[in-house]
């Protein structure tokens, strides 16, 4: 992983609840080819600063890059529109349709000619036909692509929310929570689809309550407290247990100096 300039970035980012302060001058860094987990105790902003990052809300001071470029998305279907894509913890799929139309949910295709442009039919054969390509890149197991999304497991119904997020995430993919009320199995393959996500060119951003999920997934983990980042750690520089001081203040010091961005690893450098 090479460092360079942050794919999606970050600065002072503050919002506020009446007296209460969910983020107090946050800062982000997302770069090229990383999953990147937050983490932070309930009430620390990890999901203020991702729903600032997704556009769910505007934060009330502080600027977001993307590439560089100053963004201000008002919308989540402006960060959608940039190339952000995110998975909810509640997945936000349509049971009732099959596994296709959730996948091409709000950006469904249409039929060539005056069959789509005028009479607005659906080309459900090229959706269907993508959605398997999609499953297969993603290595995504369903009996059936034209299967209602209420007939699958809980893990391939996040497999579902997962490949829509790959399908049209250009630039970044944010994933809440991703194994959630899953069992063991499942779980193994969420994770297994993180990983195939970013093995695909995209950064993943990872917000999960699960410690051994989160130091066996991240390149670098950034640590909340109290509405602000006060840490970034990486799974070789800190263990579980010194993360876990960090977010809850029981540790300061030189634990919360934050990392420097990402360093090029063995297989990257020359020669």
């Amino acid at each position: 992983m090479n460092a360079g300039e942050p794919i999606l970035e970050a600065r002072g980012l503050v919002k506020r609840y009446g007296h209460v302060v969910a983020l107090n001058g946050s800062d982000f860094e997302l770069y090229a080819g990383e999953i990147l987990a937050v983490i932070g105790d309930n009430g620390a902003g990890k999901s203020t600063l991702i729903k600032a990052l997704s556009g769910a809300l505007q934060p009330d001071e502080g600027e977001i890059r993307l590439a560089g470029e100053h963004v201000h998305f008002r919308t989540p279907l402006d960060a959608r529109r940039a190339g952000i894509e995110t998975v909810y913890q509640d997945l936000a799929v349509s049971p009732a349709l099959d596994i296709a139309a959730n996948i091409f949910l709000g950006r469904e295709l249409r039929r060539a000619g005056p069959l789509g442009r005028v009479l607005r039919l659906l080309d459900k054969r090229a959706m269907r036909r993508e959605a398997t390509r999609q499953f297969a890149e993603l290595k995504i197991g369903v009996p059936s692509i034209t299967q209602a999304v209420e007939n699958l497991s809980g893990g391939q119904r996040q497999g579902v929310a997962v490949a829509r997020a790959a399908a049209w995430g250009r630039r970044v993919v944010i994933m809440d929570e991703p194994t959630a009320a899953l069992g063991v199995k499942e779980t193994g393959q969420v994770l297994d689809l993180v990983r195939r996500v970013r093995e695909r060119g995209l950064p993943v951003v990872l917000i999960s309550h699960d410690m051994p999920h989160v130091f066996e997934l991240a390149d670098r983990i950034q640590i909340m407290r109290l509405g602000r980042r006060v840490a970034v750690v990486t799974p070789q520089s800190h263990t579980m247990s010194e993360a876990v001081a960090i977010m809850t203040g029981a540790t300061r010091g030189d634990l919360e100096q934050p990392a420097a961005t990402p360093t090029p690893t063995d297989e990257t450098e020359p020669g």
